[in-house]
């Protein structure tokens, strides 16, 4: 894999809503893969290759695989930080997540995605990144 000029990086914020907690007044676990998936589209946008662009450039990129790390609880009220990096884009579109306390700065959760793109027109998938996304990252595939 290149290395890139750049990082491709971004911080977003969100304040956790009573809606999101569990019995034990906790955010419940399944509601950090909605987080995720905010920063992952702040992250898309702000390279101009979210769905909608995905889309229009004749491909899906359905999520394959995620892992979480579970380090600390996030509560009623907390303003919490993601920050999700794009550290695969080759073969695949592997982002990496960090969630944490901007206060403190505690780690409170550590995450990957995995993405693959599929030919919308034929189903297929593809075991090499479509020239789209080199576009849009501005490098040039290997």
């Amino acid at each position: 894999m290149t290395k890139p000029a750049r990082e491709w990086s971004v911080e977003i914020e969100l304040q956790v809503q009573f809606f999101d907690l569990d019995p034990m007044e906790v955010v419940w676990h399944g509601n950090y893969v909605k987080y995720l998936e905010q920063a992952r589209c702040a992250l898309l946008d702000s390279i101009g290759y979210n769905y909608p662009e995905m889309k229009a450039s004749g491909y899906a990129w359905p999520i394959i695989d995620m892992h979480l790390r579970y380090i600390g609880s996030a509560v009623f009220g907390q303003t919490i930080r993601l920050r999700a990096t794009i550290v695969e884009w080759e073969n695949r579109l592997k982002i990496a997540y960090l969630i944490t306390d901007p206060q403190t700065g505690k780690r409170l959760t550590r995450a990957t995605t995995i993405q693959v793109a599929v030919e919308i027109a034929t189903g297929e998938m593809c075991f090499v990144s479509p020239p789209a996304l080199y576009e849009k990252l501005g490098v040039k595939p290997s």
